[in-house]
């Protein structure tokens, strides 16, 4: 079934009347003139128009006007951050908390970039339950991190049925949007602060995790064919070629750059020119202010990417939309690197 909402419909049939006249059409995490097959890409960081050193979300929505969000971690301000709007399904790459979520902002622009104010905890349900929760969404997430999160959307009186899981070489299918998870070579220990009662508190004392599966990235395909991998915190695995170019053909790829604990800039290019060769990549996960009004600063992991990469890099400036064809190009909202 289309997902279709009156303010994406309004804003629609605003973008086709701007095509007509020549109007500009803007706001936030809006494109002028978007092609109606186009998917759409907006970080949302701790800072407009930066790209800061605990961003990790993004939403991106399909044609058909469904919503996911991608690692809400730290910087999206619960669900009622004004940026998110309609949000269909949730995605968490693992349960570290800049990921899952143990804190979150107050407010966009709080703190500095390099030192985002995350003062706010979101334990033990995190950021993306209470996400999920305020939007109605469903989670889609690999491995035993489902039984875990639908536990937590159970107790607030949510349906532990919204929280599905698929496993490798399986997929999901959302409103004609495809979903499936692939391997990331990281770790995925849950801290003790998630789990409520004597358990939670005998982990935080030993100083140790609980282990709810493998992490996962995420490959997902939408309805005008653009292929999508999502990398989550990983190193550099043999899937990267097998699996999500051989198998899928992602012509645009979300890849972290932050080094020691991922992929670095010049791991992160080896991944994206020698194995995926993808049409386009964001950056992402740098772990560091990259920018200073909304102009990439040198000698950041950012830029070593960029000149580490022969395919077009794009910054994910929180707030700013990108808009990409079902081949990977950008087509509105670009400025590539």
């Amino acid at each position: 079934m289309t997902v279709l909402r009156w303010p994406s419909f309004v804003a629609g049939v605003a973008l086709v009347l701007a095509l007509v006249i020549g109007v500009s059409v803007s706001g936030p995490g809006t494109l002028p003139a978007v092609a109606a097959d186009a998917v759409t890409i907006t970080p949302l960081g701790s800072h407009d128009g930066e790209f800061c050193a605990r961003d990790r979300a993004l939403v991106l929505e399909d044609p058909n006007g469904v919503r996911l969000l991608y690692d809400a971690g730290r910087t999206v301000a619960g669900a009622d951050d004004p940026r998110l709007g309609d949000i269909d399904v949730v995605l968490i790459s693992h349960v570290h908390g800049d990921h899952l979520g143990d804190r979150r902002i107050p407010e966009v622009n709080a703190g500095t970039c390099a030192s985002p104010q995350t003062d706010i905890s979101t334990i033990p349900n995190s950021n993306s339950v209470d996400i999920a929760m305020g939007k109605g969404a469903r989670i889609i997430v690999g491995s035993e991190i489902a039984g875990f999160l639908a536990n937590k959307v159970g107790t607030l009186g949510g349906d532990p049925d919204s929280v599905q899981l698929v496993r490798f070489g399986a997929s999901r299918q959302v409103d004609g949007v495809s979903i499936t998870t692939v391997p990331a070579v990281h770790s995925n220990g849950l801290s003790g602060a998630f789990i409520e009662g004597e358990l939670g508190e005998q982990l935080s004392a030993a100083g140790l995790n609980a282990y709810v599966g493998p992490p996962t990235g995420y490959v997902i395909t939408f309805t005008n064919g653009l292929v999508v991998y999502l990398s989550g915190d990983t190193g550099v695995t043999a899937e990267q070629e097998t699996v999500v170019k051989n198998q899928y053909g992602a012509e645009l790829v979300v890849m972290n750059i932050g080094d020691t604990f991922t992929t670095g800039p010049r791991e992160a290019a080896y991944v994206i020119d020698e194995l995926i060769h993808p049409a386009a990549v964001i950056a992402s996960h740098a772990n560091e202010a990259a920018t200073a009004n909304g102009e990439l600063l040198p000698d950041t992991k950012t830029a070593q990417f960029i000149e580490a990469t022969a395919t077009p890099v794009y910054v994910p400036l929180s707030g700013a939309a990108i808009a990409f064809d079902g081949e990977g190009h950008c087509t509105a909202g670009c400025m590539a690197y």
